[in-house]
């Protein structure tokens, strides 16, 4: 029985800026946003002869039915191709829920890859891309499998400049998720009742533009202003963010519509002494990885 074990890394959105809410319902967004070398392990398996599909999953309250997005993304390539064997999916999942990490995302991204190369590539990756996005607003982002540039609601990429690039690869970090999550619906839905939130789109194309026009990992234009509608609610984010500028001197944002937050470090950063901080603030159950960017 063929079957495939692929790596589902986590993402973070070193520039996030939600710009208004299209005619569709959808927020438009432009967004720097970068795969890391943390992430989940997922294997998928052609079963000839069995009925329906089976996602199996080894940490407890992730949903193993149709709700999940790595067995829609199964439905939705069926749909472009059809193949008659059973499919079975084992996920082993590190990368936390309510994060806003993309690991949903991800692991629907890492099952269409999969379903591709087992079923001999009939679909090319810009055709992936397009059906990822069926899926999800980050799901294409994980089809580049390097740092992109996205806009529209996620659906559009577009590549970084070749020394921008090269600034950002191996750039380290710590990751960190308090014990609660963030819902994103929600915090799409504080940013549209607010409304004076919203960055304007030329705004945020200079701040990337000027970037790229002299790439440095140390002056990436960190922005989220997710973090509004989050840090309203979840005072422990603000809280913990100021801290450790204030005790280490370090660059610092939550990712995506939150809860984590990822410092970027430098040269002779004291990574115990980092993570110690944010350990004093949220609590010893807090995730914290340190990891790098693809």
């Amino acid at each position: 029985m063929p079957e495939l074990t692929i790596f589902s890394p986590a993402k973070i959105n070193l520039v996030l800026a939600i710009t208004g809410v299209r005619e569709d319902g959808f927020h438009e967004l432009v967004s720097l946003v970068a795969p890391v070398n943390f992430g989940d392990e997922i294997t998928v398996e052609l079963v000839p002869g069995q009925e329906g599909d089976v996602l199996t999953c080894d940490f407890p309250g992730v949903p193993t039915d149709g709700s999940n997005l790595a067995l829609r993304a199964v439905t939705a390539f069926r749909q472009k191709h059809h193949f008659a064997e059973g499919v079975r999916i084992q996920l082993d999942k590190r990368i936390p829920a309510g994060a806003g990490l993309g690991g949903g995302s991800s692991n629907a991204s890492a099952v269409l890859a999969a379903l591709n190369q087992l079923t001999g590539e009939p679909l090319t990756n810009a055709e992936l891309i397009e059906l990822s996005a069926t899926l999800g607003s980050d799901c294409p982002l994980f089809l580049a499998k390097k740092p992109v540039i996205m806009r529209g609601r996620g659906e559009h990429l577009s590549d970084l400049e070749p020394a921008a690039n090269d600034a950002l690869k191996g750039q380290r970090l710590i990751i960190f998720k308090p014990s609660f999550g963030v819902e994103t619906g929600w915090a799409y839905g504080r940013m549209k009742a607010n409304g004076s939130w919203y960055l304007p789109t030329e705004k945020a194309e200079d701040m990337l533009s000027q970037w790229q026009a002299s790439p440095n990992s140390s002056k990436v234009p960190l922005f989220n202003n997710m973090q509004d509608a989050a840090f309203e609610k979840y005072l422990a984010l603000p809280t913990v963010l100021e801290l450790l500028r204030e005790r280490h001197a370090v660059r610092c944002l939550m990712s995506g519509s939150g809860s984590s937050c990822f410092v970027c470090l430098e040269e002779g950063d004291d990574v115990a002494s980092i993570t110690a901080t944010i350990r004093e603030c949220l609590g010893e159950d807090v995730f914290c990885v340190e990891t790098s960017i693809v």
